[in-house]
């Protein structure tokens, strides 16, 4: 039959399974936008474009599927650029669909012409440009193949405006004829790596495990489980492994690194064997590559074999699907408990105190946020800078996908759009959103989104009146000279009342408990202002640059 190419992409999106997606019209997709006014598929109109992409990331981040978002060419789509960078640094599946002027205007300097294909090849996992009408389809079936396959990752199409209104032969995706995911072979060499990588544990005195985001971005929250169930060595997490391995259970030790707990960081220095699955081992995991594994063997399981040895040499490297391996690895194994290690570690845990907290501050913020939703359905989406490694320190996650964040970009603004995103993705789940005040004025305007979607999300801004991390360098390395780093009052309550959204301030803990249970009990979106102290540090904090345990800051 033949379609209009904007019914062509439609009709591709919903061969994909896509029922949501988030962007904002303009010329070179107004065909497209008109094609989606009798669509079966859920617009999500966002204030500006950087937040249709993080929606759409937040979307892909709490559901496994890929996130979809639409602009327009030149200013919109080179306003979704930093949101590729942020879900191509994190490994998130999305498809970006991106409009372009008319392929008899390309390269003429066009009203809203940009080169995307050479601005976004860095930062995504593979971009197209559809000039030939008859491989839209295709196109769309490949990107949306690449986008999950392997190591997950965001993909650009790029189409220009008469694709999308000339007649093309469409034929209905037959999936028996379909492109099929590749298949992971496992090579003969495969067994020996395994057979040494068990070697290592069983010859451990001191081994750990470290959690890394692929263990959520490859599903295999439940094989390392099985793995750990044999394998009882104590479990560590990077800051995007969090929800991979529960927070509760007793091998659990927290998080490690730059800003991790200090009991997690001390087994990874003792360790004698370190399993990393699916983590980059980057300078925030590491801090001085050269002190980290020197004296340590380290099993690397991991999809993409470019990690392998990229940052940390490894004693066994192990490419492949992390359910699939782990599996393999658990398989006749015998049960491991490591007493002497563990009767060590609970000695340091009996000296590890944290302090009680009696005012109103971020660490017992996540404290009660642990009482009230012990339990819930609950997705937290964080924002970037201090109020995300408060999260990440002191929420207990249990379970893969139900915290949402920005790691290796490190985007502030990424917060709320983001759990826009997730309340898609999650709608039975209560989606609470963490910010501090410095990134929520970046794309705080989508509370407008918020109100118009009519989604509930809980926000809580954690206002100290200070881009906090930059503050805390400055506090630490640059002799408490605050170079813009100290902001203005601004009232966020009456700006979300402005919005649409009910804003209430906390200056106690006694007001924040009274402001959380009115809000929880609505049914709707609320705004919490929770005025905490501007000196406070997230502590531990390691020296940049320094070895894991070389602490400027502890509790």
């Amino acid at each position: 039959m033949k379609l209009p190419g904007a019914e062509v992409i439609i009709q591709c999106l919903l061969e994909q399974g896509v029922d949501t997606v988030f962007g904002f019209p303009g010329g070179a997709v107004i065909s497209l936008y008109d094609a989606l006014y009798d669509a079966p598929i859920h617009h999500v109109l966002t204030v500006h474009e950087q937040g249709a992409i993080h929606a759409a990331d937040g979307y892909a981040r709490s559901s496994g599927r890929p996130g979809v978002c639409i602009v327009t060419s030149g200013p919109g789509a080179t306003n979704i650029v930093t949101g590729l960078a942020t879900a191509y640094m994190d490994s998130v599946p999305l498809v970006a669909i991106t409009g372009q002027v008319a392929t008899s205007q390309i390269g003429r300097d066009s009203f809203q012409e940009t080169d995307m294909i050479s601005m976004s090849m860095a930062i995504t996992k593979h971009n197209f440009l559809v000039t030939d009408p008859q491989q839209l389809a295709v196109t769309i079936r490949r990107a949306f193949k690449i986008a999950v396959e392997g190591r997950p990752g965001p993909v650009l199409i790029d189409i220009p405006s008469n694709i999308q209104t000339m007649l093309i032969d469409y034929e209905p995706l037959d999936e028996s004829m379909g492109e099929k995911a590749d298949q992971t072979e496992i090579r003969e060499e495969y067994y020996d790596q395994i057979l040494q990588a068990q070697s290592a544990l069983q010859a451990a005195q001191r081994p750990v495990i470290l959690v890394g985001g692929g263990v959520i971005r490859g599903n295999g929250s439940r094989e390392l489980y099985a793995f750990a169930e044999r394998c009882r060595a104590p479990v560590v997490s990077t800051l995007m492994g969090l929800g991979g391995f529960p927070g509760s259970d007793e091998r659990f030790l927290g998080l490690t690194g730059m800003h991790g707990h200090i009991l997690a960081n001390q087994a990874i220095i003792q360790a004698d064997v370190i399993i990393a699955v699916s983590s980059r081992l980057n300078e925030r995991v590491t801090g001085s590559r050269s002190g980290y594994g020197n004296d340590k063997m380290i099993v690397h399981i991991d999809i993409d074999p470019s990690e392998l040895d990229k940052n940390i040499g490894v004693y066994v490297g192990l490419v492949g699907d992390i359910r699939q391996t782990l599996t393999m690895l658990a398989k006749n194994f015998p049960i491991l408990y490591y007493d002497s290690w563990w009767q060590e570690i609970r000695g340091w845990q009996e000296k590890v105190q944290y302090p009680k907290e009696r005012q109103l501050t971020a660490p017992w913020i996540m404290e009660y946020l642990n009482q009230t939703q012990a339990g819930k359905p609950t997705v937290y989406v964080t924002d970037v800078g201090q109020n995300q490694i408060w999260a990440a320190q002191y929420l207990s996650i249990e379970r893969p996908r139900s915290l949402i964040m920005s790691g290796g970009f490190g985007t502030m603004g990424f917060g709320l759009p983001a759990a826009i995103g997730s309340t898609f993705a999650q709608p039975d789940s209560q989606v609470i959103h963490i910010a501090g005040d410095g990134g929520f004025k970046m794309t705080g305007m989508e509370l407008y989104t918020v109100a118009r979607e009519q989604k509930r999300i809980l926000s809580i801004v954690l206002d100290n009146q200070s881009l906090g991390m930059v503050r805390q360098w400055q506090t630490l390395f640059y002799n408490e000279r605050y170079s813009q780093t100290l902001l203005t009052e601004f009232d966020f309550a009456q700006f979300a009342e402005v919005c649409g959204i009910q804003g209430m301030k906390a200056a106690t803990q006694a007001e924040f408990v009274e402001a959380f249970q009115k809000a929880a009990n609505s049914g709707h979106s609320a705004v919490i202002v929770a005025k905490i102290p501007d000196n406070q540090l997230v502590m531990p904090m390691m020296t940049p640059g320094g070895t894991l345990g070389d602490y400027v800051a502890v509790p």
